[in-house]
């Protein structure tokens, strides 16, 4: 099975590709010639993933020279939701205060002297496939931590710690953070779905 995943996010992109099943090849926004930027005008994860989805169906429907067949294609949207902050950044998660570094010290002062500092990671993945459209979620609860730990993942990773892990998710392996992430859950529903 060949599917496209709306994205050139390497980070993402490596995450997914670990994540899928032996037999699963899957297709960058690069690998097929789509070098557009998607605008993500939907103000909730389910429209933004959609949108994304949707436009690269479009493309694939309309382009001949695809040298693969495509079996589906499906987009992710993936939101930090803080309870302090009334489920903010959300939906404006990777353009809160421009760029990550940016992104990690607002989430910081945000909850600066805050006792609260549980949050969730959402994502929202959208599969179009054989003239069919499905939508599943997988959300990982957590904290924020006080400061940034650990140089891996990418995004808020340095700042998030999982519930039942005393480490951020910069911290951890990418060997465990892909078996408990948001991605990972949203991505195990989407196994079931194909």
């Amino acid at each position: 099975m060949t599917l496209v995943f709306a994205s050139n996010n390497a980070h993402k992109l490596a995450e997914v590709r670990q994540i899928m099943p032996a037999g699963t090849q899957v297709l960058s926004l690069h690998d097929i010639g789509f070098e557009h930027e998607i605008d993500e005008t939907g103000t909730t994860l389910e429209a933004n993933s959609l949108i994304k989805a949707q436009t690269v169906a479009d493309f694939i429907s309309q382009t001949s020279d695809l040298s693969t067949p495509i079996d589906g294609v499906f987009a992710d949207d993936t939101g930090l939701e803080i309870d302090a902050l009334g489920g903010q950044p959300g939906v404006y998660t990777a353009r809160w205060a421009g760029e990550p570094a940016a992104n990690r010290a607002k989430a910081l002062r945000e909850l600066a002297g805050q006792a609260n500092r549980k949050a969730q990671f959402r994502t929202v993945i959208t599969l179009i496939r054989d003239g069919q459209t499905r939508q599943v979620e997988g959300i990982v609860r957590g904290r924020i931590a006080d400061e940034e730990y650990g140089q891996g993942g990418f995004g808020y990773d340095p700042v998030f710690i999982p519930e039942g892990h005393d480490k951020t998710f910069g911290e951890l392996p990418a060997s465990i953070k892909n078996n408990i992430s948001h991605r990972a859950r949203a991505l195990a529903q989407l196994v079931q779905i194909l």
